[in-house]
């Protein structure tokens, strides 16, 4: 039997919601004794993921993973942490909650001949995202009026991340 990192999954929602906490995350990394098995969480309310959420569910977790022997050779690392203040943005609802936010990303297919940007995230609607990058663009874009703001649709998102304003 191999790693089933959607049995992981349905196991860490469950606790997460249970605790009022958000799964963000999960991924295993390494392979034999060396093996890390990462769950990322977040609080939607305020205050933030604590030190005590992350134990919790970490204990939680790990005993139903061992119990129901859902980590083939029980030999892994598990690691349960915040998303940090440069979280990940992976679905649909993460760009809903976070419009507004300053983010950076990258997307599979150029947009505007480029695959990389940062801005506002103005927007998302019906799987597409509009970036406000007016503040982000340092020169122009070959002699033409670089564009303010760009529609991406979230499939050709690659990878983004918010970017932490202090």
């Amino acid at each position: 039997m191999g790693f089933d990192v959607d049995q992981v999954r349905a196991i860490a929602e469950r606790v997460a919601a249970s605790s009022g906490l958000e799964l963000v995350e999960v991924e295993l990394r390494g392979g034999g004794k060396a093996r890390m098995l990462r769950i990322v969480i977040d609080k939607p309310a305020a205050g933030g993921v604590t030190h005590e959420d992350c134990a919790n569910l970490s204990r939680e977790v790990g005993t139903i993973l061992d119990v129901e022997d859902v980590m083939p050779g029980n030999s892994y690392t598990l690691e349960v942490s915040s998303p940090g203040l440069d979280r990940k943005l992976f679905r649909p609802a993460d760009f809903e909650r976070f419009t507004g936010s300053r983010v950076k990303l990258m997307t599979r297919n150029p947009v505007d001949g480029n695959r990389h940007f940062e801005g506002r995230l103005e927007s998302f609607s019906q799987g597409r995202l509009t970036l406000d990058v007016s503040k982000a663009r340092k020169k122009p874009h070959r002699g033409e009026a670089p564009p303010e703001k760009l529609e991406i649709e979230l499939d050709n998102v690659e990878k983004a991340n918010l970017v932490p304003e202090i």
